[in-house]
């Protein structure tokens, strides 16, 4: 199982979005990069799927290009006029060449899932490795309308309990990918955010 992070050229602010390749080619989130589709259609001209981590405008801002350009069923666990398949947390979804749990983890927003298999994490913006407030385990942040700091401990810990020790890839929806103890990175994460301290200053 390949994966390209289709965004990493973006010169304004989105998501980290990313392509999964495999048995099954499937797109983890869209960004909100101009391009986006001419960078994917670099690696595949098909689509077996679009899988949404949450619907924050930095994740689908380009999702109505990639679907009308790949016409890819779309897979979220909110409503979006585009859904052609329910995610609910305990789901099953195949991407690449592995089976993913989908778990279901709100707080930074109320739709959010992160993506785990016995190998890797798609993490959405639940839990990063490093952003603007912390290098080596992050948390999504939680300081506007509709966000909850107690959603997202809980989320962390739910995520925690789902995943294996052996799960050694994390791609994140912010920051750098991170490849090793990917359990230990969220475990920072987890401490840093029961700290329930303001993650940024003017929070």
């Amino acid at each position: 199982m390949d994966v390209y992070h289709v965004t990493a050229n973006a010169e304004t602010f989105t998501c980290n979005a990313y392509l999964v390749d495999g048995d099954r080619t499937v797109l983890v989130d869209a960004g909100a990069m101009d391009g986006v589709v001419d960078v994917v259609d670099e690696y595949t001209d098909m689509l077996d799927a679009v899988v949404l981590t949450h619907q924050h405008s930095d994740h689908i801002a380009e999702l109505d290009a990639v679907l009308d350009a790949f016409d890819a069923p779309l897979y979220a666990y909110d409503d979006h006029p585009q859904r052609t398949n329910e995610l609910d947390d305990g789901d099953q979804i195949f991407m690449g060449d592995e089976p993913f749990d989908v778990v279901y983890t709100p707080g930074h927003a109320d739709d959010h899932v992160a993506l785990v298999s016995e190998t890797t994490l798609f993490s959405g913006d639940v839990v990063v490795h490093d952003d603007g407030a912390f290098d080596y385990g992050s948390f999504g942040r939680t300081d506007m309308p509709g966000q909850s700091r107690e959603r997202l401990i809980e989320s962390i810990q739910t995520l925690l309990d789902r995943m294996g020790e052996d799960v050694e890839h994390m791609y994140a929806g912010h920051g750098d990918t991170f490849h090793g103890d990917v359990r230990d990175v969220v475990e920072t994460a987890l401490q840093r955010a029961e700290k329930r301290e303001p993650k940024y200053p003017e929070e």
